[in-house]
C-alpha cells in the first residue's frame, strides 16, 4: 500500500501540474488567444512599422496612428473603431490594413480574429444582397462573441452592391449591447478605390501652387471624401446609413505616389528578398511603371503594385 505522504505528494503534484498546463498564459504559447481585456497596442512597434513598411502616405500613418492608439488606449470606447481607406490601387491600403491587424493580433491575416471579405469573392450577385445582409450579421455576431477586439476588413468595397455594407450598421453604432454582445472593442476597415480621383486631383493641385505634398493636411480631404462616396454610387457606401449616422470615424485618404516612392517599394521588395540593392535597376523598375499626368509625369498610376512583377523580370540580380 502506498503511504498516504506519499499520495498526498502525488496528488499534490498533478494538481499542480494541470492548473499550470490551464494556466491561460501556458495555453496561449501554444494555440492563439483573444487578447485579454485591458491589452494595449505597442505604439513603439506600430509606429515603427508603418515608417518602415508604408511609404508615401503621411497622412495615413499620422490619422491611422493617433486613431489606433486613442482607440486602444480607451479601456471603455462608445463604439468600435471604423476606418475607411481611400485612394488608388497600389498606394498602401491594403498594406496597412495589414500592418494593424498583425499589431492586434500577430498572425495578422492567418488570425482566426481578422475577418477578410472580399466583395467580388464574397458578395458578388446583386440579386441575393438580402441574403448576404443576414449571412453578414450573423458573422459579425458570432466572431465578435469568441473575441470582443475582432478585426473586419472589407477589401473592394468600390465593388460592393448598394444596401450591402448597411448591414453591419448596428454594430457600428454607439450602443452598449446589441442581442447581449459588445462591439465597442472591434475594428472595422473599409478599403476602397472610390475617391481616389478626388485625392489625386486635390494632390495634384497642391503639386501645381507649388505646395509641398506633406503640407497637405486631412481637413484638405476628409469632408470631400465622405461626401464623394456618399454621393458614388460605385462606393460600396452610396446613400449609405453608415455615412448618414458618422459612424465612420476617420476617411483616410491615401495620396498617389511619386516616382521617389516606387523607387522605396523597389528597395524595401529588394531587401525583402535578401538581394543587395542595386541603384541602377531600382532606377530601371521605377521607369518601367507609367504616371499621370502624361506630360508631367508625376504620379504612378499604379502606385506601387507592380513592382513585385517587375522586379521579376530583372533576373540579373
Amino acid at each position: 500500500a502506498l503511504e498516504p505522504l506519499s499520495v498526498g505528494l502525488a496528488i499534490g503534484v498533478a494538481s499542480a501540474l494541470t492548473g499550470y498546463l490551464s494556466h491561460p498564459r501556458f495555453y496561449c504559447n501554444y494555440v492563439e488567444c483573444c487578447p485579454r481585456g485591458g491589452q494595449r497596442l505597442n505604439a513603439t512597434a506600430l509606429k515603427a512599422q508603418l515608417d518602415n513598411r508604408l511609404f508615401g502616405q503621411h497622412l495615413a500613418k499620422d490619422v491611422v496612428l493617433k486613431a489606433v492608439l486613442g482607440f486602444s488606449n480607451n479601456p471603455s470606447p462608445k463604439k468600435p473603431l471604423m476606418l475607411s481607406l481611400h485612394g488608388w490601387a497600389g498606394t498602401g491600403k491594403n498594406f496597412l490594413s495589414q500592418i494593424l491587424a498583425e499589431q492586434v493580433h500577430p498572425a495578422g491575416l492567418r488570425s482566426k480574429f481578422v475577418h477578410l471579405f472580399l466583395a467580388t469573392l464574397h458578395f458578388p450577385h446583386h440579386d441575393q444582397v438580402k441574403l448576404y445582409k443576414e449571412q453578414l450579421q450573423n458573422w459579425i455576431r458570432g466572431n465578435v462573441s469568441a473575441c470582443p477586439s475582432s478585426v473586419f476588413i472589407f477589401d473592394e468595397m468600390d465593388k460592393m452592391h448598394p444596401g450591402v455594407i448597411d448591414a453591419i450598421k448596428p454594430f457600428l453604432d454607439y450602443y452598449e449591447e446589441v442581442d447581449g454582445v459588445s462591439y465597442r472593442k472591434a475594428i472595422f476597415i473599409f478599403l476602397s478605390n472610390a475617391g481616389g480621383d478626388l485625392i489625386n486631383k486635390a494632390a495634384l493641385d497642391f503639386w501645381t501652387s507649388g505646395k509641398r505634398r506633406e503640407d497637405i493636411q486631412l481637413k484638405d480631404l476628409e469632408h470631400l471624401l465622405s461626401v464623394g462616396v456618399f454621393n458614388n454610387k460605385n462606393s460600396g457606401l452610396w446613400h449609405s446609413s453608415i455615412i448618414d449616422r458618422n459612424l465612420i470615424d476617420y476617411f483616410v485618404p491615401f495620396l498617389p505616389l511619386e516616382q521617389r516612392h516606387v523607387k522605396m517599394c523597389v528597395r524595401a521588395e529588394m531587401a525583402a528578398r535578401g538581394y543587395a540593392v542595386d541603384e541602377k535597376i531600382v532606377q530601371e523598375v521605377a521607369d518601367e511603371m507609367t504616371y499621370f499626368p502624361k506630360e508631367q509625369r508625376i504620379y504612378s498610376d499604379k502606385g506601387c503594385k507592380t513592382v513585385q512583377a517587375k522586379l521579376d523580370i530583372h533576373e540579373d540580380l
